[in-house]
């Protein structure tokens, strides 16, 4: 994903926060976009124009009225310019001042003259934060459409922790690839994305999993809420962040995965179903930590089949399944994709290098239930995903 060619508004205020928009500027350059700086004098007491110029390659703008810019009207030639304007950092004062219709500086005078999708990334301490006044603008501008990132918990100026940091700036860029990705044709549908492993414990210390990382169904769940769908990501135990926009529902085992997929079913159009989920769970779970010799004698026991069991709930609806196999791998899979009456299966040879658990790549066959096979070579796993839903989208389109 890009920026290529997106011409952006970059509005940074008065906060401790404001030397992080300079990584940001340099990361939405390398993404391809244009980047205009705005600065309030708030900002230029924490860092200078002069980084923000360099990596820019433009002039910094700070000034209401410039002489310099002859007959143009700043504020409205910016706002007319740019395909999204980010404020990043946002404080509690320039928040209440286009939630108030404030205009009595560049920067608020662009946003109040904005036309164009408007991105904040809030900074401030926690009082600040949780002020009820602060929380009354923020829901104003989200009626108004505008776009709320962060902030996020964490250490904060004043020397304690809490919820009032900028969030960082390559999940401001990811939002901004998401935002402005242009290709919108899942807008229509609710897609269910499960990811990563399950566990099954065994007793407090041990339990019984796999080496999924979760990175294919995060990446999944990424592109298809940036293509436009409402994502359901039911998530097993992983380090991912989910990607922003999606609803993420966190589970450890197979059966709270199953309850959750059943509890959202109903509302979804695809299921996807990326998840390395545990084929068998122990017999009896021991509240204390086994001894050796009572490991050897344990038993286990079938997992419910989600993909089966989703497929009794809701027989119209499309489901994806995923096959991580060690050989033979489209003959496995074309057993798995009939036996569970999936429309499509994603296999992969986990056995490749490059290809399945713990890495960013991956190299699929994806089959139909008409028999159709295409092979992709290896590649990144959000280029996978995108695979993966342009099938979804042409199976919907000759379904219809």
């Amino acid at each position: 994903m890009s920026l290529t060619g997106k011409k952006l508004i970059l509005g940074v205020t008065g906060s401790i926060a404001a030397y992080k928009a300079i990584y940001l500027v340099r990361r939405l350059i390398e993404k391809g976009a244009q980047v205009t700086v705005v600065m309030t004098r708030g900002a230029t007491e924490f860092v200078t124009p002069l980084p923000f110029q360099v990596f820019s390659g433009k002039k910094v703008h700070i000034q209401m009225f410039n002489p310099e810019e002859g007959h143009e009207i700043s504020h409205l030639y910016h706002s007319r310019w740019a395909d999204a304007i980010i404020v990043a950092p946002a404080t509690a004062n320039i928040i209440g001042k286009m939630a108030s219709g404030i205009g009595d500086d560049l920067l608020s005078s662009i946003l109040l003259a904005a036309t164009s999708p408007v991105v904040m990334a809030p900074a401030m301490d926690e009082e600040m934060y949780n002020n009820p006044i602060v929380q009354k603008n923020i829901s104003v501008l989200e009626k108004m459409g505008v776009h709320f990132i962060g902030p996020v918990e964490g250490s904060l100026a004043s020397g304690v922790t809490g919820i009032g940091r900028m969030i960082e700036p390559d999940e401001i860029v990811t939002y901004m690839e998401d935002l402005l990705y242009e290709n919108k044709d899942l807008e229509d549908l609710v897609v269910i994305v499960t990811a990563g492993p399950t566990r099954e414990p065994l007793d407090p210390v041990r339990y019984i999993s796999n080496r999924s990382s979760g990175k294919m169904g995060y990446a999944i769940a990424q592109v298809a809420q940036k293509r436009g769908a409402r994502v359901i990501l039911i998530s097993g135990p992983v380090s991912l962040k989910p990607p922003p926009g999606v609803e993420c529902i966190r589970v450890n085992t197979t059966e709270e995965m199953l309850q959750a997929v059943v509890d959202r079913l109903l509302e979804a159009h695809v299921l996807i179903m990326a998840a390395a989920v545990a084929d068998f769970r122990p017999e009896t779970y021991k509240s204390y930590k086994l001894k050796k010799e009572e490991i050897k004698g344990i038993q286990l026991i079938p997992n419910p089949d989600i993909l089966q069991e989703a497929r009794k709930i809701k027989d119209n609806m499309l489901i994806v399944g995923f096959a991580a196999e060690t050989g033979d791998l489209l003959t496995k899979a074309k057993e798995k994709l009939y036996n569970k009456r999936l429309d499509l299966i994603v296999a992969n040879d986990i056995s490749l290098p490059g290809s399945g658990f713990e890495v960013d790549t991956n190299k699929v066959s994806i089959l139909d239930r008409s028999g159709n096979i295409k092979e992709y070579p290896l590649m990144d796993k959000v280029d996978v995903a995108e695979k993966v839903l342009d099938h979804i989208r042409e199976f919907i389109k000759g379904e219809k």
